[in-house]
């Protein structure tokens, strides 16, 4: 069965000398050009079983009261119709809702921009034993606002400095964070808008504001190289993955998912009561 390697998803992590244009979002690196739809389908499930029982039994310990459980944070960011939606439905496909926390963000209230940009997003994060998925994050707050000018320079500059020290937090007290990127092109965005438009079950998805945003698309693609070259860091690297194939694109994400939870090298729980009494006592039942 086809896997997709950890060397080969590693390649895709972000590292100093980072540029964006080098990328080719229709790729589909690690796996063969012949024959790749097969390969793709069977590189998408290839992790499932074992993502099932992984998050089973984190969600466990955290039910258990294992305060060292330790949990994840998968943190999405994209143009438009870059498919972060799909990756939240394909990971939860395979793992159990009960210990999934998914959280989408738009811009902030009146109420939440009267704080700190990342005030918000904190009630969000992951207890132990649970994944945490951000469709959008804090990351808009260097992004969105660099791009459209929301806020001064000085002030992004200093949230690029926050997030890191953010996330180093968050990685001291035992989350594993994933940051991915799914990096798609114009033209492929401008097909999906073409559907969204004219597809009445794809209305609600759509926004005459996206049509503003792509106008923008030299300015967000600068804005997001800075971005994932000044914050990619050993605890929190950021992975920008070739989409413009969605399915290639949530199959890395399900490997890093998998390596993710893997890391915390988690026993299932003791049983805290007396197995030969209970037998008996069923046996009486």
């Amino acid at each position: 069965m086809a896997t997709l390697s950890m060397k080969e998803v590693h390649a895709l992590r972000v590292e100093p000398g980072f540029r964006i244009a080098e990328v080719d979002p229709g790729a589909t690196p690690g796996l063969p050009s012949a024959g790749r739809h097969e390969a793709i389908e069977a590189a998408y499930t290839a992790y499932d079983d074992n993502l099932e029982l992984l998050q089973e039994c984190l969600y466990a310990n955290g039910r258990s009261g294992n305060v060292d459980a330790g949990s994840v944070l998968l943190v999405l960011q994209g143009m438009d119709t870059s498919g972060k939606g799909g990756i939240v439905k394909a990971l939860g496909s395979v793992m159990d809702i009960q210990g999934l926390r998914v959280a989408a963000f738009g811009p902030p209230t009146d109420a939440e921009a009267a704080h700190d940009f990342l005030w918000r997003f904190e009630k969000h994060l992951p207890s132990p034993g649970e994944i945490a998925i951000f469709d959008r994050s804090y990351y808009e707050d260097v992004l969105v606002q660099r791009v459209k000018k929301m806020a001064p320079p000085e002030e992004i500059e200093r949230r690029y400095g926050a997030i890191v020290a953010f996330e180093d937090q968050l990685a001291a007290n035992g989350t594993r964070i994933i940051k991915v990127m799914a990096h798609i092109s114009r033209e492929f965005q401008a097909k999906n808008l073409r559907e969204r438009i004219e597809n009445e079950t794809k209305h609600w998805k759509y926004s005459p504001g996206d049509i503003d945003d792509r106008a923008l698309w030299p300015e967000y693609m600068e804005a997001y190289e800075i971005a994932l070259t000044r914050t990619s860091t050993d605890v929190a690297p950021w992975y920008c993955i070739p989409s413009d194939n969605k399915k290639y694109c949530r199959s890395v994400v399900k490997t890093l998912m998998y390596e993710a939870l893997m890391s915390l090298d988690l026993a299932w729980p003791a049983a805290d009561f007396d197995q030969e009494e209970e037998l008996r006592r069923l046996a009486q039942s």
